[in-house]
């Protein structure tokens, strides 16, 4: 017996799980479809052809990561030799960023950075 209900468990309601298996059951049963082997197999074509994409997908991003990688350690050497030879490389840094600008941006800035530091005496 069942303290808080006064009812044997064998006597108890059935539980959501129960009812959700008995439903499934009756789905089941319903089904009026039979099974297509070729729908099946074109099913399995079409997964396996979505996987080999995504798989060489994933590939090609893993190995272009990888070559990033490579690149950022050479860029990495070229501003270790710049600072062992007396360069700033904060200094180079910012040239190569000023260099991929547009010149005309990079000179309205220029422009615009003098007028303010008249302003405040910088000059």
């Amino acid at each position: 017996m069942n303290a808080m209900t006064d009812i044997a468990p064998d006597q108890a309601a059935p539980s959501f799980l129960d009812k959700a298996a008995a439903s499934a059951d009756r789905a089941e049963k319903k089904r009026r479809f039979k099974a297509d082997p070729e729908f099946k197999a074109a099913a399995q074509k079409a997964y396996d052809v979505t996987a080999d994409e995504l798989r060489q997908f994933v590939e090609q991003f893993e190995s272009l990561a990888a070559e990033k990688s490579d690149i950022a350690a050479q860029q990495k050497d070229v501003m270790a030799e710049a600072k062992a030879r007396g360069y700033d490389t904060k200094v180079l840094k910012l040239l190569i960023v000023l260099r991929k600008r547009d010149k005309d941006d990079v000179a309205e800035e220029q422009a615009i950075l003098d007028i303010y530091k008249d302003a405040l005496g910088m000059s």
